[in-house]
Order: C-alpha cells, then structure tokens, then sequence
C-alpha cells in the first residue's frame, strides 16, 4: 500500500467520522478513495484493522452511548439521530459492542463518568467487538 493509498484512506475515514449520521454508501466511499468497492474494503481492513462497515457502525455506537447517557432521547430517538434505520439492528450492533441493551445503558446511572474528561472518556468508552 502507498502512503498516497493511506492519505486517501485517512481521508474517507476523516469523512465517515464527520457524517456518521447521514446514510453513507460503500460504493461512494470506495470511490473517494479510488479504489474498487473490494479493493477499498481490503485495503481499510489492512490499515485499520476493520472493514469499512465496521469502523462506520462502531463510530455510530460510540455517539450513541454519548446520547443515551444524556438520557433525554429515547432509544428510538438515539437509533435515527446516529443514522441508524433499522432499530433491531442498531439493537443488535450495540449489544454485541457494549455487552448490554441500548435501554440497560441508557437506564445505568452515567454521573460518575461525567466528572471525567470527554477526551480520556473517548478512549475507555468506545465499543470493542468482543472475541468469540
């Protein structure tokens, strides 16, 4: 892989971060990249350890925990509002990163974490794919 290959990868990424919420299409964002569609989900994986939908969706679970501890948005809310269309699936997404519901999390008490600051919470909160 060039450095050119990871500055327009690091580019895509950059993109998937700011728009997280808008319905992104791999096919578009491979072209962002100019690459195929295989080669662009190959390459990704290879630079960042995880496909392209994965990295998208872990991004959308990390925001979604941010709102949920806000707690004044229903869970319906929080799916739509990270640019999730299917609530089972968004359901399912964050069960599988968080190791909970979207409601137990929302429910849990939050005021202990909110003493710490955003940039060290980022680190320790963001959603892991859990090995089987």
């Amino acid at each position: 892989m060039t450095l050119e290959d990871l500055r327009r990868l690091r580019r895509v990424r950059d993109r998937m971060d700011r728009e997280y919420a808008e319905p992104l299409d791999m096919t578009e964002l491979a072209r962002g990249a100019h690459m195929s569609p295989g080669h662009f989900q190959r390459s990704f994986r290879k630079a960042f350890g995880e496909t392209p939908y994965s990295y998208l969706m872990t991004r959308r679970i990390e925001r979604a925990k941010a709102l949920l501890r806000r707690g004044d948005l229903t869970v319906t809310e929080v799916c739509l509002a990270v640019g999730c269309t299917s609530l089972g699936s968004f359901s399912s997404r964050f069960t599988e990163l968080v190791g909970e519901t979207p409601s137990a999390y929302r429910a849990r008490d939050h005021r202990e974490s909110a003493v710490i600051p955003s940039c060290v919470a980022r680190t320790f909160t963001r959603p892991r794919r859990r090995p089987y």
